[in-house]
């Protein structure tokens, strides 16, 4: 998963970026043939995906853009956040009617009308849609507002399957995705949202990974997803069997797509279960919250061989061990579960898994439970990479926002920009530290003269990795809703190689 392209001319200053993490290593050189430090540049351009939000007409979703500012832009660029089917040239082409032949002015005037745009970076932008017809949005942004350009799709339901809070972080197009926590159960209702951004169609597998190992699904030869559309997949439908626990494995056999899985349920509440991070023989899943009632671990290993892991929970004084629940063993191609209870006991922590001897690539997630009763609410917390150089993430409000930091490994200093707000309110920097082994939650700055909501920039300051997430909560009725996005590094920026000029290869 994550793995952007990115074509290199030689002798060229500019770089774009197809995706949104757009990255770029160069091979290790010996002798002379050692190339110049590369020099680290922003990305010129990011696309960006969201699903369609819900099918409920009691569903109120808010849409939020934000661009932190980035040295080494210009003031060129733009953004913004169309209707999938409204992207294509082509598609009434396909639908059997000639383009040629349309009102070529009322296209472009449609074309001409995002759903959202951003005015300037530094400064979150917001948009409403509710009910059951707000459709899947295909982003780009170009120069200034394409490093880090994060968009943050929230949506609100109040009553019936998946009520309370849905949040997720809008992500770039991808062939691999990795999603354990999905579920076939009876009182679960589970999408895979698939969007192509594309003008040629994608062919999509779905696997499903129960305790038992793979489940023969239905559709062996892939999921067709149209140009410039989306498509969502009931899991139920893929399988006759009833499974509490899987791993969803989403592979592109042709094209490129955005996936999230919508995980409805009856009585808990609901939320959008990102993917997890790559396979990797240690994970981070940041910022349980201090009052969950359950937590519930779900590991897989695509590994040919078994896993086993140490499990910690990154308290606010340090890394502790869970009662009862010091190892987990994942068996190869088996997704493996375990209930952790209130495992943070009244504290905030982050739940760390660690190889107990050799390293087995692994992907995890964390189901979290809030609430007594009929009262209660879900999220997920996936595996997610470190916060690197920066991240962000936007619709933070005054009251009801949480950022939950962890240094796992070594002590590390970061610094938090909460923006201006999307309707006034002046930027605020503080710095914080994060001890060794310890989850803090910080005390979020809000912005000075805040009006509307605003976004958080999380930067490596100096020491260790740190690992971290955004958690919102509010009431829908007696329910103590929430939802939690992780923070991953942005890449917003990208290294380019020192280039030669080498006119000796004409001659070969």
């Amino acid at each position: 998963m994550n793995r952007t392209t990115l074509s290199l001319i030689a002798g060229a200053t500019a770089l774009a970026a197809v995706t949104g993490f757009a990255s770029m290593s160069t091979p290790e050189a010996s002798g002379e043939d050692r190339a110049e430090a590369a020099a680290v540049l922003p990305v010129e351009r990011t696309s960006l995906l969201c699903p369609t939000p819900s099918t409920s007409d009691l569903a109120e979703t808010t849409y939020t853009s934000f661009t932190p500012v980035t040295e080494g832009t210009d003031d060129k660029g733009e953004a913004a956040l169309r209707a999938a089917t409204a992207q294509s040239p082509t598609a009434d082409a396909e639908d059997g009617e000639d383009t040629e032949d349309k009102d070529t002015e009322d296209k472009g005037e449609k074309a001409e009308k995002p759903v959202l745009a951003p005015k300037e970076p530094g400064k979150p932008v917001a948009e409403d849609a509710n009910g059951a017809d707000a459709p899947a949005l295909v982003g780009t942004a170009e120069g200034r507002f394409a490093p880090g350009w994060t968009v943050q799709q929230t949506t609100e339901v109040t009553a019936g399957t998946g009520r309370g809070l849905q949040g997720l972080n809008c992500a770039a197009p991808d062939t691999e995705f990795w999603f354990p926590g999905a579920s076939t159960a009876a009182e679960r209702t589970d999408y895979v949202h698939l969007t192509n951004p594309d003008d040629s169609a994608a062919v999509v597998d779905i696997k499903l990974y129960s305790k038992d190992g793979a489940l023969e699904t239905t559709v062996p030869d892939g999921i067709t997803v149209k140009p410039h559309s989306t498509e969502p997949v009931l899991l139920s439908t893929l399988t006759a069997e009833k499974q509490t626990n899987l791993t969803a494995h989403v592979t592109v056999r042709s094209g490129r797509v955005g996936a999230a899985v919508q995980a409805l349920d009856d009585s808990l509440g609901g939320d959008w279960l990102a993917a997890s991070t790559d396979p990797g023989g240690s994970l981070v899943m940041p910022g349980i919250p201090e009052d969950a009632t359950a937590v519930r671990l779900i590991a897989f290993t695509p590994d040919g061989s078994d896993a086993d892991l140490k499990v910690q929970l990154a308290s606010p004084t340090g890394l502790i061990t869970p009662a009862g629940n010091e190892t987990l063993h994942v068996k190869a191609g088996m997704t493996a579960a375990v209930d952790l209870g209130d495992v943070t006991r009244g504290e905030s922590g982050s739940l760390v898994l660690t190889p107990t001897s050799r390293s087995v690539p692994v992907v995890a997630a964390l189901r979290v439970v809030r609430g007594e009763g009929e009262a209660q609410e879900t999220s997920f917390i996936p595996a997610t990479r470190p916060v690197g150089t920066r991240a962000s993430a936007a619709a933070n409000t005054e009251k009801g926002t949480t950022l939950s930091v962890t240094a796992p490994t070594a002590t590390a200093r970061v610094k938090v920009t909460a923006s201006a707000g999307t309707e006034g309110g002046k930027a605020v920097t503080k710095t914080f530290t994060v001890k060794k082994g310890t989850t803090q939650k910080i005390a979020v700055p809000v912005p000075s003269g805040l009006k509307g909501t605003y976004a958080l920039t999380v930067e490596t300051v100096s020491g260790g990795p740190v690992y971290a997430s955004r958690t919102l909560t509010s009431t829908v009725g007696d329910v103590p809703a929430f939802t939690t996005q992780t923070l991953p590094d942005d890449r917003g920026m990208v290294k380019v190689p020192e280039a030669d000029q080498d006119l000796s290869v004409l001659q070969k």
